[in-house]
């Protein structure tokens, strides 16, 4: 049974990152905000589970924060505005607009057709790629417009990282899709 080919790139995470405030009291914050969690002996930082949407934020003292699990634009904004929400509740001094910007995306796609790394690996640039089958199945190749990395393997199902938005990585799918038509 073959699966449809993909219309579009799926984000299956958002990683975005940046400063929220001037300094975070991470005790005062783990004790106060419920599913936050620290223990400095192992990470430098809170660790912070938020419901709607379901994301994960790592919070430092410094003010910076790192949020994962996003899935979309929305929820990334949801999520934002949850997390100040929460952080004001406790006591933290925010900024009055903060300063968090997208800085990687994972995305999946399904190309719908076999891929021939090997013929791949033959046909293109060989600086851009890694692919070593008795080590990973994939194929890896570094693009350098859009700077996005491309995990390609033989069922035709790719992974695309690194890009910061969309356009980059459709702009990567194109790319690698007219490359691989010509294969």
């Amino acid at each position: 049974m073959s699966e449809e080919k993909f219309q579009s790139p799926k984000i299956e995470n958002v990683v975005a990152s940046g400063s929220i405030a001037d300094s975070i009291d991470l005790v005062e914050l783990s004790e106060t905000v419920e599913n936050c969690e620290l223990n400095k002996k192992r990470f430098p930082g809170a660790v912070l589970r938020l419901q709607n949407p379901k994301i994960t934020v790592l919070v430092f003292s410094s003010g910076k924060v790192v949020i994962t699990g996003v899935k979309s634009h929305d929820e990334f904004v949801r999520g934002l505005d949850n997390l100040i929400l929460k952080m004001k509740e406790a006591g933290v001094i925010c900024h009055d607009t903060p300063d968090v910007a997208v800085t990687n995306m994972v995305c999946s796609y399904n190309l719908g057709k076999y891929i021939n790394l090997n013929k791949v690996v033959i046909t293109l640039n060989l600086e851009n790629i890694e692919y070593e089958p008795e080590q990973f199945p994939g194929l890896v190749y570094r693009m350098s417009d859009p700077k996005v990395v491309a995990l390609l393997f033989s069922s035709g199902k790719i992974i695309l990282t690194g890009g910061k938005t969309m356009d980059d990585i459709e702009r990567g799918v194109a790319f690698l899709e007219q490359m691989l038509g010509n294969i």
